[in-house]
């Protein structure tokens, strides 16, 4: 039987392969469609069909499928050249990253030493498949941008567990992603942004092989998709789209431009005691008051002739931007008719000294100068008695600490009614921005001009362009809400010639305003009347004390 058992075998397996390769042949040879050409190993590109294209490339870049993708061909011959020397720099950044949180492992487990035996990202850099850079109102710069990297790393970590030396190699890592970057706030300081915002536009996709001891754990069953999901899906969680990652490029306060976050009530009530700087009669006293760091001009009380006590009851609104680091800087003047008024004496006061929403009565004993060493400053100058709060806007109030807890304050905030926030006083930022193609029959130096309740304020001028550049804010107090009003802003020029004065209307743009108020902030492009393709970009907002 058991020879029998062999012949039938053998007999079997001849008999399969022979019609094995019958029914090959006449599957794949004799029925083979005759109407298919081979297409020639270099064909050109618009000669082929959209399904074998597809077939043919499997991962069209982003520059193929989008037209408003670029082509970043330079960019990655750039990067070719520097990778050399990108690969040492992201290594040693890798390795001093790592070596705290590696130490925080040493000792635990009975492991006594966690280090790189070998670190390099290997020779073939990542590659940008497209990129695109999106119109933005604000002060930053966004772009999108697909990277894919199919490299050859040799990343090897060994790990001594008691006397057993361990080594993990890392090696085939690929990745492709889908970015958008953000650069912003635009400064005036070199490299010229504050952070990169990164985001993804979709899940990554991530592959790699991991060796330990030889032998590839990625080839178990299973293992590999698991972990390639498992860490897709992690990284997705982390910064897919709206999660972001931030990374800080210089100091806030380095080149930033501070909003204001609330308003200081000043009332001067009296002074006392001052010098007398005049021969035949008494000081003509009055008070400027201006915040350290503020561009706005300073604020002054009326002239009180012929007095050295002299009592005023004037209240003051001055706009701040930094509580902690503001100062209210107090200078009295004895008024002159002709020639440079006296200087009485000054003050200043930090509103660090304040608390939020709290009225502070203050008696200041005036001094020369800031200068401790000031031989003048022992002269007495009288005092000065005012009353000071500071009110933050509703939107700020949060930040600051105050009579109230955080967790009172919020719930007292969010429990006000829309009704009292519209109602309520407050302050209107307006910033003009620029313009585009504004072009005067005569001559092109534009201004541009805001209007508000009779109020007029006005921008430089920018000579012999189209496309001025502004960026000047503008600020408003209004003891309510302007829900029915409109803010009218023009664009002028001028020209002065042989001392005469020639101005020319090159557009206008009325604002409604409700908007504002409702939505706190509008940053939108105007397309000027009156003009052919004139466009005005502004910025308004409306803070609520």
């Amino acid at each position: 039987m058991g020879f029998l058992g062999s012949l039938l075998g053998i007999l079997g397996f001849g008999v399969g392969i022979s019609i094995g390769l019958i029914v090959g042949y006449f599957l794949f040879i004799y029925f083979e469609p005759r109407d298919v050409k081979d297409y020639p190993e270099s064909s050109p590109f618009d000669e082929i069909e959209p399904n074998s294209l597809v077939d043919l490339l499997p991962e069209l870049p982003l520059w193929v499928m989008n037209p408003d993708y670029e082509r970043v061909n330079w960019f990655n011959e750039f990067i070719a050249h520097m990778w050399p020397y990108l690969d040492k720099a992201i290594c040693g950044i890798i390795k001093s990253t790592s070596e705290p949180i590696f130490a925080e492992y040493i000792g635990k487990y009975q492991i006594k030493s966690i280090e790189f035996e070998q670190l390099t990202l290997g020779t073939i850099p990542p590659r940008l498949h497209g990129i695109k850079v999106y119109d933005s109102n604000e002060k930053e710069l966004v772009f999108e941008f697909a990277v894919r990297w199919a490299g050859n790393p040799n990343i090897v970590v060994a790990l001594k567990l008691l006397s057993l030396k361990i080594l993990a190699q890392l090696v085939d890592f690929q990745v492709a992603a889908t970015a958008r970057a953000t650069l912003k706030p635009l400064v005036p300081t070199f490299p010229c942004f504050s952070n990169i915002v990164v985001s993804l536009t979709k899940k990554p996709e991530v592959d790699f092989g991991l060796k330990v001891v030889g032998g590839d754990l990625m080839a178990i069953p299973g293992l590999h998709h698991f972990v390639q999901e498992t860490i897709s899906k992690q990284v997705a969680r982390l910064y897919l789209w709206p999660q972001t990652l931030d990374i800080p490029i210089l100091d806030s306060s380095i080149g930033a431009v501070k909003k204001p976050v609330g308003i200081l009530h000043v009332k001067v009530l009296r002074a006392q005691k001052l010098l007398n700087m005049d021969f035949l009669s008494k000081s003509d006293p009055y008070v400027k008051l201006s915040l350290g760091g503020d561009m706005l001009p300073a604020k002054k009380t009326t002239v009180k002739m012929n007095s050295l006590d002299p009592v005023w009851d004037e209240d003051f609104k001055l706009t701040v931007k930094d509580p902690e680091a503001q100062v209210l800087q107090l200078h009295l003047y004895d008024w002159e008719k002709i020639g440079a008024h006296d200087k009485l004496g000054m003050q200043v006061v930090p509103l660090k000294l304040l608390m939020p929403y709290e009225k502070k009565e203050l008696t200041l004993d005036l001094v020369h100068s800031l200068n401790p060493n000031d031989p003048q400053n022992k002269k007495p100058r009288g005092q000065l008695m005012l009353e000071m709060s500071f009110i933050p806007f509703q939107e700020d109030s949060i930040k600051f600490s105050g009579p109230l807890s955080f967790h009172e304050r919020k719930e007292s905030i969010s429990s006000l009614s829309d009704d009292i926030s519209l109602r309520g006083a407050g302050l209107l930022l307006v910033t003009v921005i620029a313009a585009e193609d504004v072009e005067g029959k005569n001559h092109t130096n534009p201004y541009a001009v805001v209007v508000l309740r009779g109020e007029k304020r006005k921008t430089k001028a920018r000579n012999k362009t189209w496309n001025p550049k502004w960026e000047e804010e503008f600020q408003f107090m209004l003891e309510g809400a302007p829900l029915k009003e409109l803010i009218h802003i023009e664009v002028k020029s001028k020209k002065r010639r042989f001392g005469f004065r020639s101005k020319e209307l090159l557009g206008y743009v009325d604002i409604q305003l409700k908007d504002v108020i409702f939505n706190g902030r509008i940053n939108e492009k105007y397309h000027l009347i009156n003009s052919k393709d004139g466009i005005l970009h502004v910025d308004i907002r409306w803070k609520v004390i």
